[in-house]
């Protein structure tokens, strides 16, 4: 095959290639816009959606330039920490900028999980200090305010803003309603359906109180045993997930010349890079296997 023959064949791929680039992109820039769309302004709608379900009040714009600054700006400090070897330095650093996007979302998930679990646990006291008021001749509204001056926040921000709801017009139904949709969670649900049932068909609303707190502390007692008996399994699994990281700063602090490979070839960095994908694998399937929902 003669020079001309293998340079035509050449461009030839290289322009079936680009054929191929295009039609993809373009039948499916769509999604791809919908998606990038979903990645930037959904994230950021959902964080501040469930910021202002904690009464915190964060500007949209304020929050996507966060997500930007935090998400670009480690990458490119990682990206800066492997220059000047560029095939690292870019792959690191993209993942960095990934991870750097996703934190936000995941910390305040963690954050609005602590916040209903806390607030749940206030739940066994708070029903007490109401069925105690009902029970003495207190209405609902009255109980409730009581709870808001002797207990404090989660319950006592949510009940306050149920109260000043209610003064503005809104009805206790609603009110509470509004509260089960910032406060995701069984015992809320239960707690606010079992209210607006009773007082639309009638009954004995202290009564019903005991009666869930406790269904709620037995709950609380069978998640507590549960975390108790999983977390061994829980601990043994970041031992083992600590095991590579640590041979690999021991050999080097042993024997740099022999580890220089692992750090100056694409070989080397190609392994390093499958490690920390197994590693963060191994790091979800763990927290999937001792996760149970009660």
């Amino acid at each position: 095959m003669t020079d001309e023959k293998l340079l035509l064949y050449k461009w030839l791929g290289l322009l079936a290639f680009l054929l191929l680039v295009f039609t993809v992109s373009y039948n499916y820039s769509v999604r791809f816009l919908d998606w990038l769309r979903f990645q930037s302004v959904g994230t950021r709608d959902y964080i501040v959606e469930r910021l202002g379900m904690m009464f915190i009040d964060l500007p949209p714009h304020r929050v996507l330039i966060g997500l930007f600054a935090l998400s670009f700006g480690l990458g490119f400090g990682v990206f800066a920490l492997f220059s000047p070897q560029w095939l690292p330095a870019v792959v690191f650093g993209l993942l960095a900028v990934f991870a750097g996007w996703k934190a936000p979302k995941y910390l305040v998930d963690w954050w609005y999980r602590r916040r209903v679990g806390i607030f749940v646990l206030q739940m066994v006291d708070g029903l007490n200090l109401v069925a105690n008021g009902m029970k003495s001749g207190q209405s609902v509204v009255q109980a409730m305010d009581m709870v808001t001056r002797e207990m404090k926040d989660p319950i006592r921000e949510e009940f306050r803003f149920v109260l000043n709801q209610n003064k503005l017009g809104t009805s206790l139904e609603e009110a509470l309603t509004d509260m089960a949709k910032r406060i995701q969670s069984d015992d809320v649900e239960m707690f606010v359906t079992s209210v607006n049932i009773l007082k639309e068909t009638g009954g004995n609303l202290a009564e019903t109180f005991d009666t869930i707190v406790n269904t709620i502390r037995e709950r609380i007692k069978v998640e507590k045993k549960i975390d108790s008996l999983t977390a061994q399994g829980f601990y043994q699994g970041m031992a083992v997930m600590s095991v590579p990281p640590l041979m690999l700063v021991m050999l080097q602090q042993s024997d740099p010349e022999f580890m220089k490979p692992m750090f100056t070839s694409a070989i080397g960095w190609a392994i390093l890079f499958v490690a920390i994908m197994l590693e963060v694998i191994g790091f979800f399937v763990i927290m999937k296997i001792v996760k149970i929902d009660v």
